[in-house]
Order: structure tokens, then sequence, then C-alpha cells
């Protein structure tokens, strides 16, 4: 089992915590990790984007004029897509990017992502993570104090809402619930901060 030191909020070792090998020391499956961070960016497109083909083109209802005599080319509609005005070609229409993959493959890619920032020594594991009101300077001062730099996730077993607003504000730093984690977030970051508490919610998950 990989052993990992805890730090408190100053920064400092307090204690040595054992991880469940078979969620932090996984084999790294790259394939099932791209497969789901194509799922997760594909599942925020809200695919609303839309044009107009010549038949939802206002007007253009009768020919403008005659087939033959004019001299001119023929035309049916001034609506037609090569009329200034008319309708868009092959234009985007609604429609769902949804993508989806099997419970025990999301899983296992999850443990994958977590696996890959245990080997690169990017996962670092908090005591505990109490704010009692939000305070931005005090969560910087924290993330400092664990050498944090960059863009970092802190996940915490219950989101914490005054964890959740210390942060937001601070450049590169984002927050989750452990039970909300995903892989897209985990391979985003550089460094993984973990609660004791989101890492015991993690393993009861993936166990």
């Amino acid at each position: 089992m990989p052993k990992v030191a805890v730090y408190d909020v100053e920064g400092k070792a307090i204690d040595e915590l054992e991880l469940n090998s078979d969620i932090f020391a996984a084999t790294i499956n790259k394939s099932l990790m791209h497969q789901a961070v194509v799922m997760f960016l594909a599942n925020q497109r809200q695919g609303t984007a839309a044009t107009k083909n010549r038949a939802a083109v206002r007007g253009g209802g009768r020919k403008p004029w005659r087939q033959k005599g004019t001299g001119r080319a023929r035309h049916g509609s001034i609506r037609s897509p090569i009329w200034v005005g008319g309708g868009v070609t092959f234009g985007p229409t609604p429609r769902s990017y949804r993508k989806s993959m099997p419970k025990k493959a999301r899983r296992q890619a999850l443990r994958s992502a977590l696996s890959a920032k245990v080997a690169s020594g990017n996962l670092i594991v908090l005591d505990d993570l109490q704010l009692n009101e939000p305070k931005t300077k005090q969560m910087v001062n924290i993330l400092n104090n664990l050498k944090a730099a960059g863009k970092s996730l802190v996940v915490t077993a219950d989101g914490g809402r005054n964890v959740y607003l210390s942060a937001r504000n601070i450049a590169g730093v984002n927050t989750a619930r452990a039970q909300d984690l995903n892989v897209y977030q985990v391979l985003h970051c550089d460094n993984l901060v973990l609660t004791k508490k989101a890492i015991e919610s993690i393993e009861e998950v993936l166990s």
C-alpha cells in the first residue's frame, strides 16, 4: 500500500496514511482516462447552436421573376442560400453531444487518474480543512504552506461552503466534493489536495 504524509494547515507533516492500493496504486489506463475526459467535455456542451435554412427564413414565397425570357438566371426564391439574406446551407442544428460510459469503466478511469497523481507526487493529504468564515487570504496561506502552487483542486468530504467561497477568487484553484470527483478534474489540476475524510469517502465509493 502506498504511504503518504498527512499535513496540517500550517504545512507540517503530522502523520502518515496508508492508501488503498486498489484505488491509489492501480494500473494506469490512459485510454480509459482519455475516454472519460472526452465524455466529460462533450457533456458540458449545450448543443443549442442553430441557423435558419431556406425553409425557416422569412419571405421568398413567390418566384422573383418568370422562368424564361428575362435574360437573367432562373431563380425560385429570394431566400435561396446564394442570395443575400437567404438561408444558410449545412448550418448547425440543435443536437445532443452526450456520451456515456459504463459505471465500471468510469470508476476504473478515476482510479487510474488518482493513481497517476500519487505516482507523480502531486497528491497532498490534509488532516482537516475547517474554515469558520469565508476568507480568501486564509486559503491562500494554507495552499502556500502546502506548497500547492499552480492549478490546485481542493477536495473535501462535504464540499464546505466556506471552503468554496474562500477559494473561488483564487486563480487556478477549484474545489469539489469527494462524491462529485471526476477524471477531468483530477487530471486538469497540478496539485490534488484531499482531506482525510475525502479519501475515506473516495475509498468507500471505489472499493
